[in-house]
């Protein structure tokens, strides 16, 4: 359960999110047209009235000027009319906490005992410890006219009670169906009838530069409306496993769980993180796109539990490095590092080097945007994958795993590579002994014994174990040797360290 003041640090090496308790949105869109020109129109007719000696033609490009208009959004609709759908949430949980007044622990024999003990609080038992309650608020819409509400997971987290107030003041104990913390998406439902519910829109249409609207409770002030424009879509933060709607829309605590409208009064996302050096807003807010908030929501109330799909693969960030090792035209993609043993991935035929370009024939721009796309799926979904393969394009299908499954347990894969001792990569090559391969599980592959020049450079260290060169495996040094030799800009080594596989781009041009 959050708390109103929680906020989360910000370092300067990585962004940080404070997580909001409240609520967002609201409005309608209507458009208000404003004529610029009117004034100078008006103007003009008097002068034209007047008399005036024969004028000379007036230049074409003048004559040629329409009157400009601009045509802004009017939210007062929204606020109005699919605001009322927006509620107040208001949590309340139990913690232990230390008993003020408490006594220090001094043995009754010690001559200080009596000073002590007059000074303790007489409230907190001898000093033991108490439950203490904790408050918390937030926001979230009503999405079914029998009370279903959606609103985050962060908001509801630990409630021991939660009350919702609506926009006409009745209040509702509310019963949590369900959360996923994972999406930060919670269900909750309250025991009425006949209520206004918030239109769902599509949020995979939304565009950088919308207007869209939130209502909320910032820090308890109510059905407060603030407006901005969607900043950039399918935002990878965190684990990856939301593709976040980022906007300029101001929110702070307590707008957690509302939702974000677009100029339609259509609810296409909830609001549910902010980035944050001071704990209130700086620019920059996050939304959960609608698309995939319903899908949670259809699980909770028909199962009260939520599945998540899984590819099972490890992926890197493709960039010029890589895209110059594996002929790219642009550095776009996901890059696989690695495959699950029993996996989704491994039975479509996905392979360590694979670049994912396109998931069921939408871009892969960064590697972030994989996770993004796949949580749309649910396990057992079919989806279909263009891959990047020794220099074309391959056409890959799947049927999605469950995320839940544990992953099978086994000696590590066969591994599709090895290193080089070439001058060009700074690298000192030997192969693995037999006792070696014994205890890593590594059938093949070159232990690096030293790494100078461009390989140091590029972050390859002594005792990591070499298992292929952009892609093709290598179990000698002359195998190393060839593969450096047909490039010209750079290399992608797939490296084994420790119990990671990851690729390292070195640059020999």
């Amino acid at each position: 359960m959050s708390n109103e003041g929680a906020v989360t640090a910000i370092t300067a090496k990585r962004l940080t999110l404070a997580l909001c308790a409240a609520g967002v949105i609201g409005g309608a869109v209507g458009a208000i047209a404003v004529n610029h020109n009117n004034a100078a129109a008006n103007g003009a007719a008097e002068v034209a009235a007047a008399p005036v000696p024969a004028p000379a033609p007036a230049p074409a490009a003048v004559a040629a000027v329409p009157a400009s208009t601009v045509t802004l959004p009017d939210f007062t609709r929204i606020a109005s009319t699919n605001g009322k759908a927006v509620v107040n949430i208001r949590v309340v949980g139990g913690t232990k906490t230390a008993a003020r007044g408490r006594m220090p622990e001094i043995d009754p024999s010690h001559p200080f005992y009596e000073f002590f003990r007059q000074f303790q609080d007489p409230r907190y038992g001898g000093g033991r410890g108490r439950e203490a309650p904790v408050f918390g608020a937030g926001s979230g819409f009503i999405v079914s006219p029998d009370g279903v509400i959606l609103t985050n997971a962060h908001v509801v987290q630990g409630a021991d009670e939660v009350t919702v107030k609506l926009q006409d003041r009745r209040e509702f104990r509310a019963k949590v169906l369900g959360s996923d913390p994972r999406t930060d998406v919670a269900v909750l439902k309250i025991d009425a009838r006949n209520l206004p519910v918030a239109p769902i829109g599509k949020s995979g249409s939304l565009l950088a530069g919308e207007w869209v609207l939130a209502i909320g409770s910032p820090y308890g002030l109510e059905s407060t409306v603030t407006a901005g424009v969607v900043s950039a879509t399918g935002r990878s933060l965190q684990d990856g496993a939301v593709p976040f709607i980022q906007t300029d829309v101001a929110v702070n605590p307590g707008n957690s769980g509302g939702p974000l409208f677009n100029t339609r009064g259509e609810v296409v996302g909830i609001n549910s993180q902010i980035y944050s050096q001071t704990g209130g807003y700086q620019g920059l807010s996050f939304a959960i796109p609608i698309d995939m908030a319903i899908k949670i929501k259809d699980q909770i109330v028909s199962t009260g539990k939520v599945a998540h799909a899984k590819l099972g693969v490890t992926v890197q960030e493709v960039n010029q490095g890589f895209a110059d090792s594996f002929k790219l035209e642009s550095p776009e993609g996901a890059l696989v590092s690695s495959v699950e043993r029993g996996s989704a991935a491994e039975r479509a035929g996905l392979k360590s080097g694979d670049v994912i370009r396109r998931l069921n024939g939408r871009a892969i721009v960064d590697s972030g945007d994989l996770p993004g796309m796949l949580s749309l799926n649910k396990p057992g979904d079919k989806i279909s994958l263009d891959v990047w393969r020794d220099g074309k394009v391959v056409r890959i299908d799947a049927v999605l795993g469950d995320a839940s499954e544990k992953a099978k347990r086994s000696p590590q894969e066969e591994l599709a590579a090895t290193a080089d001792s070439s001058a060009k990569l700074g690298l000192a090559l030997r192969p693995l002994e037999p006792v070696e391969r014994r205890q890593s599980g590594i059938a093949t592959g070159l232990v690096i014994e030293d790494a100078s020049g461009a390989a140091a450079i590029a972050g390859v260290e002594p005792g990591d174990v070499l298992i292929s060169v952009n892609g093709r495996t290598v179990n000698t040094v002359d195998q190393v040797r060839d593969v450096v030799g047909k490039s010209t800009k750079s290399v992608a080594l797939l490296i084994q360290r420790g119990n990671d596989r990851i690729f390292i781009p070195v640059r020999i041009g």
